[in-house]
């Protein structure tokens, strides 16, 4: 059995997930998304969605874009 590298638990039906040349194995998307997904750089909260990057940094929002700064990034309306 493959072992979850973020919670530990030991499953006989891991995912694997190669990024460029690394593997990572997780027992749930939840896992994985806790172990991979990138945060905002002003809420904090994880990017599962599209998000935007902006002087470098990923944001989950044109909101949380300008209130860092960003001026330049719109949500569509």
């Amino acid at each position: 059995m493959n072992q979850c590298e973020t919670c530990g638990n030991e499953y006989d039906k891991t995912m694997k997930i190669t990024i460029g040349s690394e593997s990572h194995t997780f027992d749930s998307f939840e896992c994985a998304i806790q172990a991979l997904a990138p945060k905002c750089a002003q809420c904090n909260c994880r990017i599962l969605g599209h998000g935007t990057e902006a002087g470098g940094h990923y944001y989950c929002c044109a909101h949380c874009a300008t209130r860092a700064g960003h001026d330049e990034i719109v949500d569509r309306a």
